[in-house]
């Protein structure tokens, strides 16, 4: 049932151009405002970081994906405004905790794309833990001939998707990646024909909400940290991670399932 704080948010949020439902364990939520090509503005931010704090408890795993022929086009360019540093600062931050809401929340977060994934739209891609892409998928970063810099965490995640190198090159040149070489880059885990991007997604994360909540949350808030650490205390974060994850019920009755001989066996897909 749909707590009265839920169905407030979800009323804000479509208000902004952000549409959610549940379909089992999974929200759905769509970025809806295809007249503008899906473009990023502070309403529209604001409610991604809504939805993703006040996730349903229901909910295991949630799959983003844009109404119409694009993801998200990036910023959308109607609203931009002259700011000072001030204020510049702090309207780059309020992009950061939308997207820190989405990367670090609850639940993993799988982006079926397509279309156009630019500018802002490949931040908020690149904030998401698996991104499936159509043949119609594009990426590319134009802030960089337009004289300006992301500010909405781009060059913290992406490099780690794609490398500095291919990153700088993107915003020096205007350079555009499609759909086969954003994944042979590492912009998408997944390629597919064009229009079967959300129903991949919707396959991956039914697979996904099958999984102990716990290990989700380890591979979504401890891989990546523990990623950065020096090795040592990588380990030493792996080793406190691993014992929590294994100490839970689920955890416990899956590992029973599986030395009985009730679980299973990987197989070759």
């Amino acid at each position: 049932m749909t707590s009265p704080i839920l169905k407030a948010v979800i009323d804000d949020i479509a208000a902004h151009g952000l549409q959610f439902e549940m379909r089992g364990a999974v929200a759905l939520i769509r970025l809806a405002r295809p007249q503008k090509r899906n473009a990023l503005n502070d309403g529209l931010v604001k409610a991604l970081r809504d939805i993703f704090t006040h996730m349903p408890e229901e909910a295991r795993v949630a799959v983003i994906h844009g109404e119409g022929e694009h993801f998200c086009a990036g910023l959308d360019l109607s609203e931009l405004q002259e700011r000072d540093a001030a204020q510049g600062v702090f309207h780059s931050r309020s992009w950061h905790a939308a997207l820190d809401a989405l990367q670090f929340g609850r639940v993993p977060v799988i982006a079926a794309l397509h279309g156009a994934v630019v500018g802002g739209g490949l931040e908020l891609a690149s904030a998401c833990h698996i991104r499936v892409a159509d043949d119609s998928t594009f990426y590319a970063l134009p802030e960089g001939t337009r004289g300006i810099f992301v500010g909405g965490g781009g060059s913290v995640r992406i490099p780690k998707l794609i490398g500095v190198a291919r990153m700088t090159d993107m915003m020096m040149t205007g350079r555009v990646y499609d759909a086969v070489e954003g994944e042979r880059v590492g912009f998408a885990q997944y390629h597919v024909p064009q229009g079967e991007a959300l129903d991949k997604a919707m396959q991956l994360a039914v697979r996904v909400a099958d999984n102990a909540p716990m290990t989700n949350y380890a591979l979504t808030h401890a891989l990546p940290r523990i990623a950065e650490q020096p090795a040592d205390h990588g380990l030493l974060t792996e080793a406190l991670i691993s014992s929590i994850t294994q100490s839970a019920p689920e955890a416990k009755a899956r590992v029973a399932a599986f030395l009985a001989g009730k679980a299973a066996k990987v197989k070759k897909a």
